[in-house]
C-alpha cells in the first residue's frame, strides 16, 4: 500500500513546500550574510565603488548652489568674471561627474560580474559532484534556467540594487544635510510626505516578491520544454508522431504565463511609481507654497529658493528610490535564494573521509546481498518537477511516478532504469550476489526491466545500493575515490552520447594526453578508422547534435573506440552493439574478443555470440539473480535461461548458420 503525500494536481513535494506560507522567501539576515561571503574577495573594489558614490553625490550639490550664487550675487552685482566662473563650473562638474560614474560603473560591474562568475562556478561543480539521480529527476531546461535567469537576476542585486541602495542614500543625507544648513524650516515641510510613502511601498514589495518568485518558476518551465522539444531527438520525435501543435499549444501556454505575469509584474511597480510620483508632487506643491511665502516676506532670497527647488528633486527621488528599495532587493535576492538552492543540494554519492586511490586494479568485481531501489532516495536530491507525485511506502522509503495521484494501490511506477515495475514490485535488484573474476566475461540476461542496467549503474558507483555492498578487488566502493573508479572501469551506455563536437575530441575525452597514433589504433580496433579517414575533415569531422551525423552503428564504434582508448580494468557494455549490422558485427565482435582479453567484462547481453562466450552468465528475473552458471551448465539447469535458450536463441541460431556459417551472428530480443 502507498501512503500519498503529494498534492491532489501531482505537484509534489516541492511545489507544496513553497505554496505554504511559512515557506515563502524573506530577506533574512542569512541570504545576506551568505552573498557577503562571495562579494567579500571584492572587498577593496567594493570600497573603491562606495567612494566614487560618495564624491559623485557631493559633487551633484554644487550646481543650485551656483545657481543661487548667480541669481543673488553675479547677477545683481553685474560681475562678469564671477559669471564666468560660475559657467565654467557649469560645464566642468558634469564632466568630473561622469568620468567619476564611468569608474564607478567599471568598478560596480567588476564586482557584479565576478561575483556571478563565482555563483556558475560553484553552482557547476556543485552540480557536477551530484549523483545520477540528480539528473534523472531534474529537467535540463530547469538547470539551465538556473544558470541563465536566475544568475542574471542575481547579478542585478549587485550591480544594479545595491548600488541603487548606496547611491540613494549617500544622496539623501548629503541633500538633507545641505538643505537643513540652508533653511531647516523649508526642509522639514518637504519631509511631511514621507509617512504617504512607506505603506504603499511596504505593500509594492510584499506583492513584487511573490510575482518575482513566480515568473522565474514560469521562465523555469519554458526554459524545459524548450530544452526538451527542440534538441534533436526531442524534434525528431514530435515529428515522428505528428505531434507539432500539440507542442505548440503546450508552449504557447507557458509563454502565456510568462507574458501575464510579466504584464502584473509591471502594472504594480507602475501603480506605486504613480503613487509616489502623487506623493512627490504633494511634498512639491507644500514647499512652493512655504518657500514663497518666505521670500514674499523677505525671509529668504530668491536664489535660495531656486537652489532648494533644485534639491527638492535629489531629495524626493531617493526617497522614493528608498521605499521600493526592498522590493528590488527581494526580488533580487529571489534568484540568489534559487541559486542557493541547488548549491545545497545534498551530495549523496561522493568520497568518504580517508577514501583510497589506487593506481592498480587486478578488476575483481564482487556483489555480496546487494539491494537497490530507485524509490528509496533516503534524501531527495533535487526538487521535483511539475507533474511528479510523490509517494512513500509503509516503511517511510520515498519514490515518485509521473501523472495525477489515483489514489489506488498497485499502480505502474517507473523505474530510474527506464523500466516500468510490476505490481507491487519495490527493488529494482533485490539481494543480488556473484563474483566476476579478473579477466572473466560475465553476461547479464534477462527480460527488459530485470535489473541488468542497474547493475551496470552500481559498479561505477552512478548509484549507491540501500543493502549489501559493491566490491572492487576486494576493496567497497565507498572506501575507494571517485576518481579511482572512473579511472579503472570503462562504460558503454546504452544510449551512445556524443558531444557536438570533432571526432578528436570526443575520443579525448577518454585520454587527454592520447597521441594521434594511439587515436587511430583504438579506431582501428573498433574497425571505425577507415569510414573516419573517407570524411573531408577525417578525425577533425564534427559530428553534430549527439553525434546526428554519424549512423547509429558508427556512433558506437566511435564510443567503443573511446573505451578502448581509455583501457580500463574493468569493461562494462550495455547494449554496447545494438545498433550494428551483420557485417560491422563481425568486425565489432573481433575487436571485443581482443578487448575483453586481460579484463573483466560484464556485458549485458542481447547477442547469442556473447552469451555462448561468457565465462559466467547471470540470469536476472524482476530484480533477483535467479541463475548463474555457463551455457551448458544453465541449459542443464532447465530454468529460466534454457527457456529463453529454447524459445528463442535456437531458431535464430540455426537460421544464422544457414545464412552466414557462423552461429554467432544474429540478434536476441529481450535477453
Amino acid at each position: 500500500m502507498h501512503m500519498h503525500i503529494g498534492g491532489g494536481g501531482g505537484g509534489g513535494w516541492w511545489s507544496m513546500m513553497h505554496d505554504r506560507p511559512e515557506n515563502k522567501p524573506h530577506l533574512t539576515r542569512l541570504v545576506l550574510e551568505r552573498i557577503w561571503q562571495y562579494a567579500r574577495p571584492y572587498t577593496p573594489m567594493v570600497v573603491v565603488m562606495l567612494l566614487t558614490i560618495v564624491v559623485s553625490s557631493v559633487i551633484e550639490l554644487i550646481p543650485p548652489l551656483l545657481a543661487r550664487d548667480l541669481i543673488d550675487h553675479a547677477i545683481p552685482a553685474r560681475d562678469l568674471s564671477q559669471l564666468s566662473l560660475l559657467a565654467a563650473g557649469m560645464i566642468t562638474i558634469p564632466v568630473v561627474d561622469a568620468l567619476i560614474g564611468t569608474v564607478q560603473r567599471w568598478v560596480s560591474s567588476r564586482i557584479g560580474e565576478g561575483i556571478i562568475y563565482d555563483l556558475r562556478r560553484s553552482m557547476y561543480d556543485h552540480i557536477q559532484r551530484m549523483s545520477l539521480r540528480f539528473f534523472t529527476q531534474t529537467k535540463t531546461g530547469e538547470i539551465m534556467s538556473r544558470f541563465s535567469t536566475d544568475v542574471i537576476g542575481a547579478q542585478g542585486a549587485i550591480t544594479n540594487t545595491l548600488v541603487s541602495l548606496v547611491t540613494n542614500i549617500v544622496t539623501l543625507v548629503s541633500t538633507l544635510a545641505i538643505m537643513l544648513s540652508i533653511e531647516w524650516r523649508l526642509t522639514l515641510a518637504a519631509l511631511l510626505v514621507l509617512p504617504l510613502l512607506y505603506l504603499p511601498a511596504r505593500r509594492a514589495a510584499g506583492i513584487l516578491r511573490d510575482i518575482s518568485r513566480k515568473a522565474l518558476e514560469l521562465n523555469s518551465q519554458m526554459n524545459g520544454q524548450l530544452n526538451e522539444t527542440v534538441n534533436v531527438s526531442g524534434a525528431l520525435l514530435v515529428k515522428v508522431f505528428g505531434r507539432q501543435p500539440r507542442e505548440q499549444e503546450r508552449f504557447s501556454l507557458s509563454a502565456q504565463g510568462v507574458r501575464d505575469i510579466g504584464i502584473r509584474r509591471a502594472l504594480v511597480g507602475r501603480w506605486f511609481f504613480v503613487v509616489a510620483g502623487l506623493v512627490s508632487s504633494i511634498g512639491s506643491a507644500v514647499l512652493f507654497w512655504s518657500g514663497g511665502y518666505l521670500a514674499i516676506t523677505g525671509a529668504l532670497s530668491i536664489g535660495t529658493i531656486v537652489a532648494f527647488i533644485s534639491y527638492l528633486g535629489r531629495l524626493y527621488q531617493p526617497l522614493v528610490g528608498l521605499t521600493n528599495i526592498q522590493s528590488d532587493l527581494v526580488q533580487s535576492l529571489v534568484s540568489f535564494e534559487r541559486v542557493f538552492e541547488y548549491i545545497d543540494l545534498p551530495v549523496d554519492i561522493e568520497d568518504q573521509p580517508g577514501a583510497q586511490h589506487l593506481q592498480h586494479l587486478r578488476g575483481a568485481v564482487g556483489f555480496e546481498n546487494v539491494s537497490f531501489s530507485y524509490r528509496a532516495a533516503g534524501k531527495l536530491a533535487t526538487p521535483l518537477s511539475k507533474g511528479m507525485t510523490e509517494y512513500v511506502d509503509p516503511s517511510g522509503n520515498v519514490f515518485m511516478r509521473s501523472g495525477p495521484s489515483s489514489g489506488t494501490n498497485g499502480e505502474q511506477d517507473v523505474e530510474g532504469d527506464g523500466s516500468s515495475t510490476v505490481k507491487g514490485r519495490y527493488w529494482a535488484l533485490e539481494d543480488i550476489s556473484f563474483d566476476a573474476q579478473p579477466g572473466q566475461l560475465v553476461a547479464l540476461v534477462g527480460p527488459s526491466g530485470a535489473g541488468k542496467t542497474t547493475v551496470s549503474y552500481l559498479l561505477p558507483r552512478l548509484y549507491e545500493p540501500q543493502k549489501g555492498r559493491v566490491t572492487l578487488d576486494g576493496y567497497d566502493l565507498r572506501s575507494l575515490t571517485l576518481e579511482t573508479l572512473s579511472d579503472h572501469i570503462g562504460l558503454v551506455t546504452q544510449e551512445t552520447y556524443l558531444f557536438h563536437d570533432t571526432i578528436r575530441a570526443n575520443l579525448l575525452y577518454a585520454q587527454p594526453t592520447a597521441t594521434q597514433t594511439e587515436l587511430e589504433e583504438a579506431c582501428r580496433a573498433a574497425y571505425i578508422h577507415d569510414v573516419i579517414m573517407t570524411m573531408p575533415l577525417g578525425y577533425d569531422t564534427v559530428v553534430g547534435e549527439r553525434g546526428y551525423r554519424l549512423s547509429g552503428g558508427e556512433k558506437q564504434r566511435v564510443a567503443l573506440a573511446r573505451v578502448i582508448l581509455k583501457n580500463p580494468s574493468v569493461l562494462v557494455l550495455d547494449e554496447a552493439t545494438s545498433s550494428l549490422d551483420s557485417q560491422s558485427e563481425v568486425y565489432i565482435q573481433q575487436a571485443l574478443n581482443k578487448l575483453f582479453v586481460g579484463r573483466t567484462s560484464i556485458v549485458i547481453a542481447h547477442r547469442l555470440s556473447t552469451i555462448l562466450a561468457a565465462d559466467l552468465i547471470l540470469v536476472f528475473d524482476q530484480g533477483r539473480l535467479v541463475e548463474q552458471g555457463n551455457h551448458q551448465q544453465l541449459i542443464t539447469l532447465d530454468g529460466l535461461y534454457a527457456r529463453l535458450y529454447k524459445t528463442q536463441f535456437r531458431s535464430l541460431s540455426k537460421g544464422a548458420q544457414r545464412a552466414n556459417g557462423e552461429g554467432d551472428i544474429t540478434m536476441v530480443e529481450q535477453v
